[in-house]
């Protein structure tokens, strides 16, 4: 039997007005694992990969098991948040990724993006790239998780799938392990 896998990518939004929020999302990370980490399947199934932006993106973490110990995610004192820039790059990485899985005769599950910030850009070009983003082959499952002050009606645009807000009470780590329950994990770890 070929094994599934699958991929899932956080894409954290690091920029100045993010700052006194990113002790959450490590938190929620934490969090995740540990639900992952309760469930041998989903152990054996997911795997994470970490892209942080602000001005410009940057893979802090390529995708491997979610259980594999996780970078980090820290603040940049950058007060841009471009979007457009974190997309393109997210649409390049699951690209290389989805393929590189398939040559290892995995089965891949449809991709899921994890959209933290504020829900705040700064370049107005951005939809453009979400869109090439959402057209492609591997397009992921759109979750946004909304921290602080948060722009919703961005945060509804990106996140087609759903939008979490932290305001609610709701966590990030709740969010993703709910997320990927409905593919992967047992309803009691949820």
């Amino acid at each position: 039997m070929v094994p599934d896998v699958l991929p899932c990518y956080l894409l954290c939004d690091v920029s100045f007005s993010m700052s006194d929020h990113i002790d959450e999302v490590n938190a929620g990370m934490r969090e995740f694992r540990g639900v992952v980490h309760a469930d041998r399947r989903a152990a054996a199934q997911i795997r994470l990969c970490v892209v942080a932006f602000a001005e410009s993106p940057l893979v802090v973490r390529p995708l491997q098991p979610a259980l594999d110990p996780s970078e980090i995610i820290r603040p940049r004192q950058e007060s841009g948040s471009d979007f457009g820039s974190a997309f393109t790059l997210v649409r390049t990485v699951i690209e290389r990724d989805v393929h590189a899985l398939k040559e290892q005769r995995l089965r891949v599950r449809r991709p899921m993006l994890f959209f933290v910030s504020d829900g705040r850009p700064t370049d107005p070009a951005w939809p453009a790239a979400l869109a090439r983003l959402t057209a492609t082959a591997s397009c992921p499952e759109m979750i946004a998780f909304g921290l602080g002050a948060v722009d919703q009606p961005t945060l509804g645009r990106i996140g087609t799938s759903r939008v979490f807000l932290g305001r609610d009470g709701v966590r990030l780590g709740n969010a993703l392990a709910s997320s990927v329950a409905r593919t992967v994990l047992r309803a009691e770890h949820v």
